[in-house]
């Protein structure tokens, strides 16, 4: 069996962050989202991995993954050019697939379930042409959601209007070579796209077993920045981080609760409350670091106070007047408190970028 992690898209709701990252690359708890779909296809004895990506970010997957050995995986790397669908996407991996069974994985999505079973009875089973991972949801409209009879799909259906089903797919798939018939049978919907629920049912209408296994644990679509902003927290709250300091943290600052300390960091006069992770190479200077917020490497933070936030490489926090909360900061930002005269504020921003304004 082999995986493909879909990671084409161009993140546009998480701008101006992807104007220099893909979306998949963005830290949560100092690791880029795709790390864990990787762990997550590692775990079920998948060494074979198809990235598929745009002529765009594809520098970047390359940079951070390479060949996928120091991950003990294979990886490879497809390109999908234009944005026509899901099933376009699964399409272009075709030649890397082969006649292999594979494992379909939507790269901004994060699943904290064990996925172990889900595979095992794929595996097991040589009559399930399909098995989709399910969970439900509150908001069926916008999803892709499955009617389920019996722990069979009888239908998909992509946003419906008028939902029947509250059983959202979200976002991983295992196939036999046999979904290549239904792309090859569909056409594009309305908004010009191959959708793999369309190539699904069509596996449905020929009366091939595709079934549904429901989850009931967090996942979630990490496509906006408050989603990525939760996922840290949860991802902070269960622990998938090392607790221990690294750094050097002086006799008047304190360290409470859950907190990794990465090398070659200090802590000066400073309050570290976990859950809380601090990279490499970092200054915490008389600050307070409050609950669930990452902090990258060669981050430099002074007379500020921040909680339930993530920030990037090389941010740089000085002398603020007010604490920093549920925020998401990019690489090489500067955020300072300047004394100097006439006194006004200053700001470098990007496309699409956000300021709120304490008075």
């Amino acid at each position: 069996m082999k995986a493909i992690i879909l990671c084409a898209g161009k993140g546009t709701r998480l701008r101006p962050l992807t104007f220099t990252i893909a979306k998949h690359l963005i830290p949560i708890a100092n690791k880029p989202v795709i790390y864990y779909s990787l762990e997550k296809i590692k775990g079920v004895g998948i060494d074979e991995v198809g990235i598929v990506v745009n002529n765009e970010n594809i520098n970047d997957f390359k940079n951070f993954l390479g060949n996928g050995e120091r991950f003990g995986l294979k990886i490879e790397y497809i390109l999908q050019n234009e944005p026509k669908g899901l099933a376009h996407a699964v399409s272009m991996a075709r030649d890397f697939i082969g006649n292999d069974d594979f494992l379909m994985y939507l790269g901004d999505n994060l699943i904290l379930d064990d996925i172990s079973q889900f595979v095992t009875e794929f595996r097991n089973d040589e009559k399930l042409k399909a098995s989709i991972l399910l969970s439900p949801v509150k908001d069926p409209s916008r999803f892709g959601i499955a009617i389920v009879n019996e722990g069979k799909i009888v239908k998909v259906v992509e946003k419906p209007k008028d939902p029947i089903s509250n059983l959202a797919i979200i976002g991983l798939y295992l196939f036999r070579n046999t979904i290549f018939e239904g792309i090859d049978n569909i056409k594009p919907s309305w908004r010009g796209e191959l959708e793999i629920t369309d190539a699904i049912g069509y596996l449905i209408e020929k009366d091939y077993k595709v079934k549904g296994y429901i989850v009931y644990g967090w996942w979630k679509d990490t496509g906006k920045p408050e989603d990525l902003i939760e996922a840290n927290r949860k991802i902070l709250d269960d622990s998938h981080f090392k607790i221990e300091v690294n750094g050097v943290i002086d006799s008047l600052s304190e360290i409470q609760g859950r907190v990794y300390v990465g090398e070659n960091t200090e802590v000066i006069n400073s309050i570290i409350r976990g859950p809380v992770v601090i990279g490499n190479n970092c200054v915490i200077k008389d600050s307070y670091i409050g609950p669930y917020t990452s902090v990258g490497d060669g981050v430099l933070i002074e007379s500020c106070e921040l909680e339930n936030s993530i920030l990037m490489d090389r941010v740089k926090l000085i002398n603020l007047p007010y604490p920093i909360d549920s925020s998401l900061i990019g690489k090489n930002v500067q955020i300072v408190n300047s004394e100097r005269k006439p006194k006004a504020m200053k700001f470098v921003i990007g496309d699409m970028g956000k300021v709120e304004i304490v008075r």
